[in-house]
């Protein structure tokens, strides 16, 4: 299983060589929380952020978008270099406009769901999609516990994009640690964020070695 650390967690007076420290530690891809202060009420950082990080690492960056109306920031964060752009289908005005929109400037795209939405909400987008992003807290701030309940979203998520031969990932982010990534890796899950269950670590080798887990 992948592991994407959080860099909302990362202390941000030394980033670059906490981006440093989990490239070392052998993490997959950096995950980056871009918050409005609207759709959420926490506010971190914008496009010039997400771009500087870019050019500090090596690793795939996935700028998650919890912002109100994507559609009009698209083109900023196109334009920071990320691999992969998600956006939330509860903000969005018109998914499938973001889709071809991030697609047709060659990013990957991912759509998250926030806890108490339906997995119903992106079935007709999966097929489009390059990742689907599975909150287990509802968003907004750092240091939340995991939520079990989105267990079974998950299973449905990945049933339904193996019976489809979709080719879409996975990816859970919120409140994930040892035990939970655990319980993921059995529920289909192909990909975990995790911020403090990293950062809030002496050793951030062993602590992502623990998140990947492997089945037995």
């Amino acid at each position: 299983m992948k592991v994407a650390p959080s860099l909302l967690a990362a202390d941000f007076s030394r980033l670059e060589e906490e981006i440093r420290k989990v490239e070392a530690a052998g993490a997959d891809l950096l995950h980056l929380d871009v918050m409005d202060g609207s759709f959420v009420p926490t506010l971190t950082f914008g496009p010039m952020v997400v771009e500087a990080i870019k050019k500090m690492t090596k690793l795939p960056v996935n700028a998650h978008l919890m912002i109100l109306h994507p559609e009009k920031f698209v083109n900023d964060f196109i334009n920071t270099g990320a691999d992969i752009i998600t956006f939330h289908i509860e903000s969005a005005d018109d998914a499938n406009f973001l889709i071809k929109r991030i697609k047709g400037q060659d990013r990957k795209v991912g759509i998250a769901l926030n806890p108490d939405t339906g997995f119903y909400r992106v079935t007709h987008h999966l097929y489009q999609i390059d990742v689907l992003l599975l909150m287990s807290v509802f968003p907004g701030f750092g240091g939340q516990g995991f939520m079990p309940e989105v267990l079974p979203k998950v299973r449905e998520a990945s049933e339904w994009i193996t019976k489809h031969k979709f080719k879409c990932e996975i990816e859970v982010d919120g409140g994930v640690n040892q035990d939970s990534a655990k319980e993921l890796l059995e529920a289909g899950c192909d990909v975990v964020v995790a911020g403090t269950a990293i950062f809030k670590k002496e050793n951030y080798q062993e602590a992502i070695t623990a998140l990947r887990c492997s089945k037995v």
